[in-house]
């Protein structure tokens, strides 16, 4: 029993833990429901010391049953593997969180055989012997602990605009959720929030130029906004001023071997949450308080005569890139204007609970399968994998 087994470790915990780290456990513990804002500020102000405050989280974790233990041993383990090891714990059942079923949101619940997986509140780690046996796979793309520690990602949410009825309610939470979920996968998170279409360009620029990329063993980039096919829409954008775009071609053009050699032979994983329509039917769908959902719409080869070295070697322009957009060509994505996107909802489930033993198009085939289900009167939505070059399996690994 995981309280049972927080018991067990009391005295150890309470020596050894950092404030630091106190800290970050109070914020998880927070994030999940485990506690309340005036539980967590009672453990911090009522307790002058650290060890006073390492008593009372454990001691309020404890009383509060298996499930808000496990919860914890998890975020232990995700924190601070050394301590995790050195108290005893395991990866096994007694340390693991129990999976519970998260709703989407009272509107967005979807029907028939999906209610029967049960989804997991925190990310679940990696077992050891399972990353070992992957680093000596010629089918699995190379993941040493060295470049895991030296993940970074790119996170861009677009939430206001200058039209303000083109504002992202509810993507303040699908930032929330994607920097928890990226951090929880190894990531450094490069973040920006509210850029126009020219400064989405110039922030993946910025990052291809990071210089953790040569250490690192894949890159993430996360891009959400209002969008229409081949484009995300900047925060400037109006019917009168439809030039503040970002291309998404430039994604593939800016982290692409010519530009980016030191993402070379690296997965590139992208994910964009924006529409894909145009005239095809689909509309702005303005937010209001009576409104449960939302949608992010709104309206040659190179010559080779020339080479003289024959230890000239040529790589692909494009390789090793894979990309889940949101939606099919020329539909509409919907947003939760409390819980966020579906797609973003539905990628925090799949990869909390799967990213520890699945490989990245098995996590996007997972998310794509949770939309057959989904409908909401006449609303469908689909997302699609995008120009996939991966020539081998990825894993992220969580917890190594």
């Amino acid at each position: 029993m995981a309280g049972k087994e927080l018991a067990r470790v009391r005295s150890k915990f309470v020596e050894k833990v950092s404030n630091p780290l106190l800290k970050d456990l109070l914020d998880d513990l927070l994030h999940d429901g485990v506690l309340n804002d005036g539980q967590k500020d009672s453990i911090l102000e009522e307790n002058t010391n650290r060890a006073d405050k390492a008593r009372s989280l454990i001691d309020t974790v404890k009383r509060k049953g298996d499930e808000a233990s496990r919860k914890m041993i998890a975020h232990l383990h995700s924190r601070d593997l050394m301590l995790y090891s050195e108290l005893g714990l395991t990866c096994g059942e007694p340390a693991q969180p129990e999976p519970q079923m998260k709703a989407a949101g009272p509107q967005m619940k979807a029907a028939g055989p999906q209610m029967k997986q049960e989804w997991s509140t925190v990310l679940l780690p990696t077992p050891k012997e399972f990353w070992e046996k992957k680093l000596n796979d010629s089918e699995v793309y190379p993941a040493a602990e060295k470049s895991i520690r030296n993940r970074v990602a790119l996170l861009i949410t677009n939430i206001t605009f200058t039209d303000k009825r083109s504002n992202r309610n509810g993507a303040e939470k699908d930032e929330e959720d994607m920097e928890k979920l990226l951090t929880g996968l190894g990531y450094e998170v490069v973040k920006y929030t509210n850029l126009t279409g020219k400064e989405i360009d110039d922030a993946v620029i910025r990052f291809s130029k990071h210089p953790k990329l040569r250490e690192t063993d894949s890159v993430v980039v996360v891009i959400m906004s209002h969008g229409k096919l081949g484009a995300v829409l900047g925060i400037n954008w109006t019917k009168e001023k439809s030039d503040d775009v970002f291309p998404i071609n430039n994604l593939h053009k800016h982290l692409g071997t010519e530009n980016c050699p030191a993402l070379l032979h690296k997965p590139k994983i992208i994910i964009i949450q924006a529409c894909r329509g145009e005239d095809k039917g689909s509309v702005l769908v303005k937010d209001g308080a009576d409104q449960d959902v939302a949608c992010d719409d709104v309206l040659q080869p190179d010559d080779m005569d020339d080479i003289e070295d024959d230890a000239l070697e040529f790589v692909n322009k494009e390789k090793d890139f894979i990309s889940l957009l949101s939606c099919t060509p020329d539909t509409v994505s919907y947003r939760d204007t409390v819980n966020g996107s579906l797609l973003i909802q539905y990628i925090v489930d799949v990869f909390f609970t799967f990213a520890h033993k699945e490989e990245i198009e098995k996590l996007f085939k997972k998310v794509m399968r949770r939309f057959e289900d989904f409908s909401i009167e006449y609303r469908r939505q689909m997302p699609t994998k995008d120009r996939v070059t991966l020539t081998k399996d990825f894993y992220f690994f969580p917890g190594i």
